[in-house]
C-alpha cells in the first residue's frame, strides 16, 4: 500500500486509488462496517496498508459504505484480490469476517483512479 501523504511516488510514477463503493440492506450499514473494519486490520497484517472505512453523511443513496485503499499498480492490487502475501491463518481469518456479507448488501461497485502528481 502506498501511505496517504504528499510523499514522493514510487518508482512506477503513479499510485492507484482503488475505491469499494456498497450500497446497504436498510438497518445493516453497522454490521458491513464492523466488517470492513476487521477486513482493513488484516490488510495492515499482510503488509497491505490501511484500508479507509467511511460511512455516508449525506448523497443520492442511504446506507452507503466506501473503502478507499492504494495500491502502486494493477499487478498488486490483483496480487491482493488473490490473498497472495497474506498467511493461511490470515486467509482463513479474512473468510470468517466476511462471511454472509453478501446478505448485508443490495449492490455495489468498484472505481479505480489514477491519483496525478
Amino acid at each position: 500500500m502506498y501511505p496517504r501523504s504528499n510523499a514522493a511516488l514510487p518508482q512506477g510514477g503513479f499510485v492507484l486509488r482503488i475505491r469499494e463503493i456498497m450500497h446497504c440492506k436498510p438497518g445493516k450499514v453497522r454490521p458491513l462496517v464492523d466488517k470492513f473494519l476487521k477486513m482493513s486490520a488484516l490488510n495492515e497484517k499482510a503488509g497491505w496498508g490501511k484500508m479507509q472505512v467511511m460511512t455516508d453523511f449525506a448523497g443520492d443513496r442511504y446506507w452507503t459504505i466506501v473503502s478507499e485503499f492504494d495500491v502502486e499498480s494493477m499487478q498488486q492490487f490483483e496480487a491482493m484480490m488473490k490473498g497472495e502475501g497474506m498467511s493461511p491463518e490470515l486467509g482463513k481469518e479474512f473468510e470468517k469476517i466476511m462471511e454472509g456479507y453478501h446478505d448485508l448488501v443490495e449492490w455495489g461497485r468498484r472505481e479505480i483512479y489514477k491519483i496525478e502528481g
